[in-house]
């Protein structure tokens, strides 16, 4: 049973979504609406849109849309009815806990409660004889106890059976822990084989507090050296960052970025709380997104081996997107922070800190990666050279700060300044001219509909489909339209089956006397509801009259009734003979 339209009325009613979004994304005023950077994709213009009048959001950017209840599940990563309740408890009402199957919230719930029982059952074995590796291993790395407990840190016996063990002796089903990941079932499938073994567990906390996920590390020379748990209905990787629960309490708007979990725990042990690391994988655009709700700055501090610096220039291009400062951060000797810290003992902490302090900005330090492969004595490298780094000034986006690093450029080489300049300008054009190509490939595909992932039918039937989208922004726009469309055009006239149900769900919920978006979140899917808010807020309402609709309308049943071959091979003889009557006499 679903969640009563009363109920879902009166939560949008007191959660106001300029009051929720404001608290993720620095809005400004424009007009009756408001704008800002994408929470959900990095950009530097601002292409996020509010729209208090109606209580919805678009971001003409990525496509991200809908009401207060989408936006918490995209920014929260939460599903539906969890959002529900977390606006709820925001807004100080109760849900009606009887009116909805939450299966999927529960199966989260009982993840995260196996994930809790694991992470102690892996501490407790960290301090009896069978974890004396682990916790050897982690002495070794200086790690003392107040540190590992912070960490929750602890030991997966060798056993392969002993933590699915002991969770079926606290309740939770074979299916509860494969779920989570703690498990995979047998080549066999009579039974169920821990995950982890033979590893210093590493708990993944997220933002409210709850495990969500395991790194361990091997004690031997095998291989994977780190194991993580991949995603799970609690928990996706690319979209969360190690210790960033800590690091966001630290009341500083900077991050320190690390490869790993070692490297974090460390920098938290010498004081430096703000460190976080991502999840085994590369740094992604959502975690780079993430970062920059907690910070304005970050700082780089990856290995300085060929790896490290491959993903510093990746992280660089991604931070850079989402509108972070970045610093670069280089350690004498090559060494990791917390092999740093570790051989300059009790000094290592200020040493770090010296460190830190004097790390160069991102363009500085790609301009020195690329002055350290060119012999500048020699007239093409030095050429070489002055190319390459044009190409990083011409990616800035401040001319300020554009003409800061020709001038560095003009004295270093010797070259004058106004010869650099008007280089410059030529490579910028460049770059501009294949932006106006992208932009126009993009939108060339979205006219043609060859990406819609929602409306699949829609690059076979692009005419049709574009009237079928504007007489259901008309629809919405004016409700008192319903009934004279409703004579005249059916669902079942629709050619393509998404905006057919779509218009049916429309026409029924005006019928009903119900705002369709009040209830729209509920009934389709988070992706579905992003398409409905670009079909409404690709549509110029100012021109909407009832000549428009009888137009859209008059394609559609046009287009409806054109022969394609699907459908010749599904009609009789007589049918295709009867069809081809009408149209004669139509015309």
């Amino acid at each position: 049973m679903a969640l009563p339209d009363g109920f879902l009325y009166e939560l949008k009613e007191r959660s106001d979504i300029t009051d929720v979004v404001s608290g993720y994304v620095n809005l400004k005023r424009r007009g009756r609406n408001m704008v800002g950077l994408c929470p959900f994709h990095s950009e530097k213009t601002p292409s996020f849109n509010l729209y208090p009048e109606n209580g919805s959001f678009y971001c003409f950017g990525c496509g991200a849309g809908g009401d207060v209840i989408t936006f918490i599940m995209k920014i929260e990563n939460l599903d539906y009815i969890e959002a529900v309740k977390f606006l709820a408890q925001r807004a100080g009402i109760e849900v009606p806990e009887n009116s909805y199957d939450d299966g999927m919230g529960k199966l989260r719930m009982r993840i995260f409660e196996a994930n809790r029982e694991a992470a102690r059952f892996y501490n407790k074995k960290l301090y009896e004889p069978e974890g004396k590796e682990g916790l050897d291993y982690l002495y070794r790395r200086e790690l003392p106890d107040n540190i590992i407990r912070r960490f929750g840190l602890g030991y997966s016996p060798k056993s392969r059976y002993a933590l699915c063990d002991h969770l079926r002796s606290l309740g939770f089903k074979d299916s509860e822990i494969v779920a989570a990941n703690l498990a995979f079932r047998s080549q066999d499938g009579r039974r169920i084989v821990d995950r982890f073994s033979d590893r210093v567990m590493f708990p993944i906390i997220d933002l409210r507090g709850n495990v969500i996920g395991f790194g361990g590390r091997i004690l031997t020379d095998q291989k994977p050296k780190y194991l993580n748990t991949s995603d799970t209905p609690a928990f996706k990787k690319s979209a969360n960052l190690f210790s960033l629960n800590n690091a966001k309490n630290t009341g500083e708007r900077t991050l320190i970025l690390c490869e790993g979990y070692i490297d974090v725990i460390a920098l938290s042990k010498a004081g430096f709380k703000n460190a976080v690391a991502t999840l085994g994988t590369a740094l992604t655009a959502e975690q780079a997104i993430l970062m920059k709700r907690y910070a304005d700055e970050v700082i780089i501090c990856y290995d300085a081996d060929e790896a490290g610096q491959k993903a510093t220039a990746r992280a660089i291009s991604l931070l850079r997107n989402a509108g972070l400062v970045i610093r670069v951060l280089s350690i004498p000797e090559g060494k990791d922070p917390d092999e740093f810290i570790r051989n300059k003992g009790e000094k290592g902490a200020a040493a770090f800190k010296n460190v830190l302090e004097s790390s160069g900005n991102d363009v500085e330090y790609r301009l020195t990666k690329l002055k350290n492969k060119f012999d500048l004595e020699r007239p093409d490298q030095k050429a070489g050279y002055m190319l390459e780094a044009m190409r990083v000034i011409a990616s800035l986006d401040s001319s300020v700060e554009q003409d800061i690093y020709v001038s560095r450029l003009s004295a270093e080489l010797s070259i004058d300044k106004a010869s650099i300049n008007a280089d410059l300008q030529k490579l910028k054009r460049r770059r501009e001219g294949e932006a106006r190509k992208q932009e126009y490939k993009k939108l060339s595909t979205e006219l043609s509909g060859r990406d819609d992932k929602i409306n699949t039918e829609k690059s076979k039937h692009t005419r049709a489909a574009k009237a079928e989208e504007m007489l259901i922004a008309f629809i919405v726009y004016n409700n008192d339209m319903e009934k004279a469309a409703s004579q005249r055009i059916s669902p079942e006239d629709f050619v393509t089956k998404f905006n057919s149900r779509l218009y049916s769900y429309i026409i029924n919920k005006i019928q009903e006397g119900v705002s369709p978006s009040t209830t729209l979140s509920r009934d389709f899917t988070a992706d579905e509801v992003s398409k409905f808010y670009a079909i409404l807020h690709g549509y110029n309402s100012q021109t909407a009259t009832r000549e428009a609709m009888n137009e859209y309308i008059d394609v559609i049943l046009e287009e409806k009734r054109k022969l394609t071959p699907e459908k010749i091979s599904e009609m009789t003889p007589e049918e295709i003979m009867a069809s081809l009557k009408k149209r004669k006499n139509k015309y």
